[in-house]
C-alpha cells in the first residue's frame, strides 16, 4: 500500500511563492508516476502537474504553465510543487497522486489528504 503525505500549503498574497511537498512510502518510488491535482468546493478534482516514473518528462495544465514547476527527490521519495507568481485562482485544497503508470490521471489509485493554499490579500 502506497502512503503519500502533502504539507506546505498556507495562506499567502496575490504573487508570492510556495512549495508544496508529498512524502511517498510503501512503494517502489521509482517505478511511480507522481503528479499534483487542486480541488475548490462544487468542482471536479482537476490535473495540475504530473511527472512521469523517470522524471524525464513534467507535464502541467495551461493554467499553472510557467508558474509551477513540479520535480522529484528519488533520494528522499519525495515530490515537490513550486508555485510562483500565485494567483488567487490558484486557492485550492492541493493533492498529491501516484500510481504504477506513465501519466497521472483523476483514476490513479493512491491519493494524500490534501494541503490548503489560500491566496487573498
Amino acid at each position: 500500500q502506497v502512503h503519500l503525505e502533502e504539507s506546505g500549503g498556507d495562506l499567502v498574497q496575490p504573487g508570492a511563492s510556495l512549495r508544496l511537498s508529498c512524502a511517498v512510502s510503501g512503494g517502489t518510488f521509482s517505478s511511480l508516476a507522481l503528479g499534483w491535482f487542486r480541488q475548490t468546493p462544487g468542482k471536479e478534482r482537476e490535473f495540475v502537474a504530473g511527472l512521469t516514473p523517470s522524471g524525464s518528462f513534467a507535464h502541467y495544465d495551461d493554467s499553472v504553465k510557467g508558474r509551477f514547476t513540479i520535480s522529484r527527490d528519488d533520494a528522499r521519495n519525495t515530490v515537490f510543487l513550486q508555485m510562483n507568481g500565485l494567483k488567487p485562482e490558484d486557492t485550492a485544497v492541493y493533492f498529491c497522486a501516484t500510481d504504477t503508470v506513465i501519466y497521472v490521471g483523476v483514476n490513479c489509485r493512491y491519493w494524500g489528504q490534501g494541503t490548503q493554499v489560500t491566496v487573498s490579500s
